[in-house]
């Protein structure tokens, strides 16, 4: 799960370094911040479509939930 601000910078950056690394990355959309709104959203767009999945706050904390639920369901996960 990335956030941050500069999309279009750190963001990017952090976000390139997981994927290339074989993470399976999640971009918060409402966590990131660029001064241009255009970079903001063209970025977004960009790592949404090569990089990483680009989920809101509310899909972000649901699968967290379920993730969580899982694993204390499951004593072999903890």
């Amino acid at each position: 799960m990335v956030v941050g601000v500069s999309t279009s910078g750190c963001v990017r950056a952090s976000v390139i370094d997981a994927f290339s690394h074989g993470f399976k990355v999640f971009l918060v959309e409402e966590g990131c911040f660029d001064r241009s709104s255009f970079a903001h959203a063209a970025n977004l767009f960009d790592m949404d479509a090569k990089y990483a999945n680009v989920i809101t706050f509310d899909e972000f904390t649901s699968m967290f939930s379920l993730e969580t639920a899982t694993r204390v369901g499951n004593p072999e996960q903890e």
